[in-house]
């Protein structure tokens, strides 16, 4: 039975969990969220396992028909979302019925915001994800953003019994300036008076800023004197910082797996999620990290995650 048909798709929505992992050495990035912590709360807002596929909303958020009854929650970047024009709230669940009509409109703050429905957006599992990665044209929905007049289903799963509201203290903010820690590496030893400037020096988000990765604008950053402007290519990792020849930083996402340019830095996963959530515009600082702080950061997450898990149980 299908469940929602696209009246019109948004800026650019996909379909996402949490990642595709084990086939990079494929040259098949990892895709998936770009912000975790909307996302797992997208899903446990309307009952489900917290990795089921959600859309991903960039930017503008589309307009969908609703086909059968079910829970729907949006979560992240801050968007209006009407239901037949009557505007509801973000970061809880709410109960939709056969043509109602949800829209969402252009993001406020933020960047990136994510829609789950009962049951999970039922698409075909590739190597183990149901993520969208368009480069190559798989997973997802048919391989590709949504577009006009799709129609999606929902697996098959049983409704709430209460109201899930997210409790307001763990609703994140989306300011236009942001601070993301970094660990040096893996090719600091090519740069000298370049880490001084990286991690003293604010960063414009240009215009190029996608999944694959965000070219940033700032104090050139240059690879110190007898050292190659470039390295032998390499596996890449979400949040590595490399420096191309023009000496601008290109902060790595989700959609690259191999890379010829030095990475100075490598911002910390608890933190590259609050890049995926800045427009061109909105700058960037960078602050220094050692690993023992950033595994602690990555425990504090999911310690969250579950003590939210518990207040849903209640």
């Amino acid at each position: 039975m299908n469940a929602i048909k696209v009246i019109s798709p948004g800026g650019y929505t996909t379909i996402q969990d949490r990642g595709r992992f084990g086939f990079q050495h494929m040259g098949i990035p990892v895709s998936g969220s770009l912000d975790n912590f909307p996302f797992v709360m997208a899903n446990l807002l309307v009952g489900n396992p917290e990795n089921l596929a959600a859309m991903e909303i960039t930017i503008i958020g589309p307009c969908l028909e609703v086909r059968k009854e079910m829970d729907i929650a949006l979560t992240g970047a801050k968007m209006d979302i009407t239901i037949n024009k009557t505007k509801v709230e973000q970061w809880q669940s709410i109960r939709v019925k056969p043509g109602d009509i949800i829209n969402i409109s252009q993001v406020q703050s933020g960047c990136r915001s994510y829609l789950a429905f009962t049951g999970g957006i039922d698409v075909p599992e590739v190597m183990g994800s149901f993520s969208t990665y368009a480069g190559a044209g798989i997973g997802g929905f048919k391989g590709r953003h949504l577009q006009k007049n799709d129609i999606l289903e929902t697996m098959e799963a049983p409704l709430l019994t209460k109201e899930r509201i997210l409790p307001e203290k763990f609703i994140p903010d989306y300011p236009e300036q942001i601070v993301v820690r970094a660990l040096l590496g893996p090719q600091d030893d090519y740069f000298d008076d370049g880490i001084k400037l990286l991690f003293s020096s604010e960063y414009l988000v240009t215009a190029k800023a996608d999944r694959m990765g965000y070219r940033l604008q700032g104090e050139s950053i240059s690879i110190k004197a007898g050292m190659p402007e470039s390295i032998v290519s390499e596996p890449s990792i979400p949040g590595s910082i490399q420096i191309p020849p023009d000496e601008q930083p290109i902060i790595l996402f989700v959609e690259q797996t191999v890379g010829g340019y030095a990475k100075i830095a490598t911002v910390i996963s608890s933190d590259l999620c609050l890049v995926a959530q800045t427009t061109p515009g909105d700058t960037i600082r960078f602050e220094r990290i050692d690993l023992d702080a950033a595994h602690k950061l990555i425990f504090e997450e999911q310690n969250k995650i579950n003590t939210i898990k518990n207040i849903f149980k209640m």
